[in-house]
């Protein structure tokens, strides 16, 4: 069983930047692939970007390819989001979730936290 946590979201001005941090328990986390998906009042969660367990291979949405930057550090249980150049369309509740493939939907994934949430103002 894995547990996550996430932590990090707030208020920050366009142009800002943001560390999430999605911490974990359980020893499965480190064979768990992880992603970030977000969800905005009104609309449909989205996938935002994914890490393999190893942490070498990533990948994101389009719409944030070149600003966020995910990565892992299984020796603290940890998958962090760093975003930077923040667009009023990135306020959404952001939450971490872990699987056992690598994938951009929502439903391969088993493990969920609470989520976080991020409002960036214009």
């Amino acid at each position: 069983q894995v547990q996550l946590v996430e932590s990090g979201g707030g208020l920050v001005q366009a142009g800002g930047s943001l560390r999430l941090s999605c911490a974990a328990s359980g020893r499965a986390f480190s064979n768990s692939y992880v992603g970030w998906f977000r969800q905005a009042p009104g609309k449909e969660g989205e996938f935002v970007a994914g890490v393999t367990w190893s942490g070498r291979g990533t990948w994101y949405a389009d719409s944030v390819k070149g600003r966020f930057t995910i990565s892992r550090d299984n020796t603290k249980n940890t998958v962090y989001l760093q975003m930077n150049s923040l667009k009023p369309e990135d306020t959404a509740v952001y939450r971490c979730a872990a699987g056992s493939v690598a994938s951009r939907l929502n439903h391969d994934y088993d493990h969920w936290g609470q989520g976080t949430q991020v409002t960036v103002s214009s």
